[in-house]
Formats: C-alpha cells, structure tokens, sequence
C-alpha cells in the first residue's frame, strides 16, 4: 500500500542523469578540507526545508523540519561551505523491534532482540557542489559515528530509495550497500504511486539472515 507520508523516507542525491552531466554541472571545490561540518541547530530551518524543497519530491512537513533542527534523536549533519550548507545529512538510531514490518528482515530474528540500527532518512546534496566527495564526506561521518565502542549494538545501516533515482542506487552501491528488497508502491509522490529499494550496510559484526 503507498504511503502518503511516513517518517521512513527515500533517499535522494538528486535527479537521474548521467555522469558527464552531474561532472558538467559540478563546481570544484579547491578540497574537501574547504567543508565544515556541524550538527544543525532551530536557525538552520528555513534554509534547511529551502534546500529540502528543491532536492527531495517528498514534501515534508513542518514538523519534521523543526525536529531535524532541534531534536536529539536525529544525527542531522549539514556541510557547510562558505558560510552555507551545501549538503545533508539525516539519520536515526533505532531499536531492531521497533521496525516496520517490511524492513525487519535485514536482520535475524535471533540477532535483532537487542540489536539497533541506523536508518538514513535523507541525504543530499547542492546540485553545484555535486562530485565532490561531499555526500560521501557526510556518509563516512554517520558510519564513524555508529561504528564507535558505545554503539556496538547498532548491526545494519538502511535506508530507501526510489527505484528510478539510479545516481543514489549507484553511490550506494559504490559504498557497499547492497539491495535487500524491492518495495512495490512504496511512495506517494505528488498523488502517483511510485516503487523502492531497500539497500542496507552491515556494521559491528552484524549480518543479513541465514538462507540454505
């Protein structure tokens, strides 16, 4: 069944095109060095949901913005360049139990008891500083973050994907995510039903379920 909305969200580092045109489009950075990265903070809403508007077909509610800027629970990381936030990154840390039933599967049953995970809400990009290393900068981060001793219950990173948003499938894989499901449906865009993936990563010794 679509959703209409739901705090799983897919993932999007922008719309599909080939690589000679992302490269075309791209403004190099003189380093990566040249980026900061910083937690948001309340002020960063109305840039950041400006951003949001223009990268994602998801339109997200007032609500998640302020809770992205302003709640704990989230690891919502921005890249900063020159004063602006040119990408982004949104995570959570949840407990295995308290998955959606579709995504319960990436672990056993047996591991995900006591086990959490990290599900990557959204992650973007500006699309002038794209093929930079920026996503990948912020995604290292969220890894670095849940690969640390204090969070070695967290066994799987996920996260959801338009099946037609070939530039994120192609950076996640890149990265070692594998596909895990095909999700029929899964979105409501814009009142069109629209179909996922879910891709996940495996950390601190976790694993996908035993098959013959």
């Amino acid at each position: 069944m679509a959703q209409s909305f739901s705090w799983y969200h897919h993932n999007y580092l922008g719309p599909t095109k080939t690589e000679d045109q992302l490269k075309a489009k791209s403004v190099p950075l003189c380093s990566v060095n040249d980026v900061q990265l910083r937690f948001l903070c309340p002020d960063d809403l109305e840039e950041v949901r400006t951003l949001c508007q223009d990268w994602f077909p998801i339109d997200y509610p007032l609500s998640w913005y302020e809770d992205i800027t302003s709640s704990t629970r989230f690891f919502a990381l921005a890249a900063v360049y020159n004063l602006t936030i040119i990408g982004l990154i949104v995570a959570e840390i949840k407990p295995f139990s308290k998955l959606n039933k579709e995504d319960r599967g990436i672990l056993s049953e047996s591991m995900g008891r006591d086990a959490d995970v990290g599900y990557i809400l959204s992650l973007g990009v500006h699309r002038k500083y794209r093929q930079n290393g920026i996503g990948s900068l912020l995604l290292d981060s969220l890894i670095n973050h849940l690969t640390t001793a204090e969070r070695h219950k967290v066994k799987a990173i996920f996260l959801h994907v338009l099946t037609t948003n070939q530039t994120a499938i192609l950076f996640y894989e890149r990265r070692g995510f594998v596909l895990h499901s095909f999700l029929p449906y899964y979105y409501s865009i814009r009142g069109k039903c629209k179909d996922g993936f879910t891709y996940v990563s495996y950390l601190n010794g976790g694993h996908s379920p035993w098959t013959l």
